[in-house]
Formats: structure tokens, C-alpha cells, sequence
């Protein structure tokens, strides 16, 4: 396993120099990863086009978007599917909650254990009366607590399909895709800390109808300013919250319509104008990992062959469990891009790895150690070394 996390590992070290990913032990890939060196290039040829184009810039911007796109449809195996950019999925889904109507139906159905951008928009949405219905997450009969929630008076389902806070894959995603389509319900499955990390076929697992919050910060290696809202080719939802990119290509047109319109169908949930240069980055890191045969299947068994190794590494120095333990106990299998380790003291240890030039971090209790391609096992092995004599200095 070792030999096969360190060919691929050793192969792309050397193109992520600007980052110094061979001499750094850098543990928050399912944060922020690192960028290859040619993402550098994207950002000087952004600003090389804005200078010789000015405004003409926007063409080849919104080809880059495209390349963006086609990378995820093919991720997805989703060629019919629509994809809309957006600054942040917050913004995204800020857009989508705004296409129902909340006073007919104010009830929507999460999980106890989503992420901030959704989690934090949601109750303060509930304090102004929205009705909010949680369900736990992490348990086998999700899928029936969401049913014993499903009333005439839901708007849709939002959950993610890896959670932040454990690295556990929800398990159940389709038979809860089939519970909501019964109801005439959507569903919105936050994706962040699954795309590029644990392969989905949307057609496969019958999703097409479905909508998807998808990031570059984590494990595309895109950056910032590059998050997509997937959603069915046959969509007619109208968000009120709406900008004047969605229309951007029959502006004109548009204008002289009674009802606003929605013309573009990649646009449908856009804002207004935003700042390319992120997708000129990002578009260079596709043709990297296109040329570094990177595909969806690599990519995988890389993750899971690096999170089994940190797995297997953290047993064997045998942890005092009240100071430090798994977080849970899912197989391998089970698990996204990185391990959960629960301690009372999980940000203590994480400042002090910090000292020690182990990047991790920390949620209450939980402390996450998350990998990327280029890690190699003695990085895996050297982060738990310094882990252990942190955690040695700790008296509960």
C-alpha cells in the first residue's frame, strides 16, 4: 500500500513546489490543498487577457467556466446536467431556498450534522419562522426519520453526502432520493466534501433529478470564487433571489418581458458580475490533472489507500482514549478524505501541532487530520509521530 501511495505521491510533489509540499506536513487537504504550480500561470494569464481584452476578457472567461463544468459532468457521469458558478455555495443556496415558497411551505428537513454555510442559514432562517425538522444524520434509518418528517408543508430536503464533521459517507442517498421525488420534493445534497474524493454517478445512482452543492477549495484544488450548483436540465424553479448574470446573453431581451426571465440555463441561479481569475486558475489545474491521469478512480484509491495508512498508524501508538480516540468506528470504506479524532482537547493539540509545523484543525471536539494526492507515507507516519508526543504531554 505504501509503495502505492508514494509512486503516485513522489510523481506530483515536484509540481507543487510553490506550495513546498514535500518538506511540509500539510493535513487539511479536506479544507484546502494545495495548488500546482501551473494554477500560478492561470492567475498571470487572467490578468495578461484583462490587460490586452479589457472587456472582451469575459469570452474566455466564460470558456473557462465551461472547461469547469465538463470537468464536473464528467466527475458526475452527469452530460445532461446544468451547472450554475457561483462566489461560495452559499450564495448558491441563499439563490435556491429563494425559488420556494416558504409561507405555503415553510418546512425543510436537514441533518444534526451539516456544514456551517448551510447549517447557520437555516436556523437563523428559523428564527424568522421558518420550520426546520433535523434528523440524525449518521444513523441507518435516516431514511425513515426523514419519512416520519414529510409533510404537505416541506419545501425540500437539504443534506450532505459527506459530513464535515465525521468524514462518514451517507450511505443512503438514493433510497432518500426516492422517498423525496414520491413527495414531489427536492433535494439538495451538498457535495463540498465529496466531489473529487469518492466517485458519484448521478446516473447510476439515479440522481439526475436531484440538485448538488459543489466547492473547488477542497479537493478540486481550484481555490476560492469556484463553487457550482448542479441541478436537472429540466429545472423551472425561478429564485427571487436573482442577478442579472442569469439573463446575461439576452439582456435586451429580457428586459422587455413582464416577468423576469431566466434565459441562460447554466445561469439559472447567478449573481451579478464576479471576478474571473479564479476560473482562469482553476481551468489550469484541469489540464494538470487531465495530463497526470488523475481521473476519479486514481484519485480514490489514492484517498482511501492514505486515510487506511493514518487509520492503521494512529492504532498502532495505542492513544490514551480520554485523551484522544476515532471519532467513530466506520470501515475505511466508509470514509471521505480525512480521519475524525475526537478529544476533549482537540484544540489544544491542534495549536500545538500547528508549533510543530502540522497543519490540521479543529471543530469542538473533533480534530482533523485530511490528506491529498501528493502526501506520502513517511509524511502520514511523521504526523502521527508528532501527534503522539503532543498528545504524551496531555494529562486528563
Amino acid at each position: 500500500m505504501a509503495h502505492n501511495i508514494d509512486q503516485l505521491a513522489q510523481k506530483l510533489a515536484p509540481h507543487y513546489s510553490h506550495f513546498d509540499v514535500s518538506n511540509r506536513l500539510l493535513f487539511t487537504g479536506h479544507s484546502h490543498q494545495a495548488w500546482p504550480n501551473v494554477a500560478r500561470e492561470g492567475l498571470q494569464e487572467s490578468f495578461d487577457l484583462a490587460a490586452s481584452d479589457v472587456d472582451k476578457k469575459w469570452n474566455a472567461a466564460f470558456s473557462k467556466v465551461e472547461k469547469l463544468r465538463s470537468y464536473l459532468r464528467n466527475f458526475y457521469d452527469d452530460p445532461n446536467g446544468l451547472y450554475c458558478l457561483g462566489q461560495n455555495t452559499h450564495q448558491l443556496l441563499v439563490s435556491w431556498l429563494s425559488s420556494f415558497d416558504l409561507r405555503e411551505n415553510p418546512k425543510i428537513i436537514t441533518t444534526d450534522s451539516e456544514f456551517h454555510s448551510m447549517a447557520r442559514q437555516l436556523k437563523r432562517l428559523k428564527e424568522e419562522g421558518l420550520q426546520v425538522a433535523y434528523v440524525n444524520g449518521h444513523v441507518d434509518d435516516i431514511t425513515e426519520q426523514i419519512k416520519s418528517q414529510m409533510d404537505e408543508k416541506v419545501s425540500a430536503v437539504m443534506l450532505s453526502r459527506v459530513y464535515f464533521n465525521s468524514g462518514i459517507i451517507n450511505q443512503h442517498i438514493t433510497e432518500i432520493a426516492e422517498l423525496t421525488r414520491s413527495h414531489n420534493v427536492p433535494l439538495i445534497i451538498d457535495d463540498y466534501h465529496g466531489t473529487n474524493v469518492v466517485p458519484l454517478s448521478l446516473t447510476n445512482k439515479n440522481l439526475a433529478d436531484c440538485y448538488v452543492l459543489i466547492g473547488g477549495y477542497k479537493y478540486l484544488q481550484w481555490g476560492e470564487g469556484n463553487c457550482f450548483l448542479r441541478y436537472p436540465n429540466d429545472c423551472n424553479l425561478r429564485p427571487a433571489v436573482t442577478g442579472w448574470f442569469a439573463s446575461f446573453s439576452k439582456l435586451d431581451a429580457s428586459k422587455d418581458k413582464k416577468k423576469v426571465s431566466y434565459e441562460d440555463p447554466n445561469q439559472r441561479f447567478a449573481s451579478g458580475t464576479f471576478d474571473p481569475t479564479s476560473q482562469f486558475r482553476a481551468a489550469k489545474v484541469v489540464d494538470f490533472f487531465e495530463t497526470m491521469g488523475l481521473t476519479p478512480h486514481v484519485l480514490h484509491k489514492q484517498y482511501q489507500s492514505q486515510i487506511s495508512l493514518l487509520h492503521d498508524e494512529f492504532l498502532k501508538r495505542d492513544f490514551n482514549s480520554e485523551v484522544i480516540t476515532l471519532s467513530h468506528q466506520r470501515a475505511v470504506e466508509e470514509i471521505g478524505g480525512f480521519l475524525a479524532l475526537r478529544s476533549p482537547f482537540a484544540r489544544a493539540i491542534q495549536a500545538k501541532l500547528m508549533e510543530k509545523g502540522v497543519f490540521t484543525d479543529a471543530r469542538g471536539d473533533i480534530l482533523r487530520f485530511g490528506v491529498a494526492p501528493y502526501i506520502t507515507t513517511q509524511q502520514i507516519v511523521q504526523a502521527m509521530d508528532e501527534l503522539d508526543n503532543v498528545v504524551s504531554h496531555i494529562n486528563p
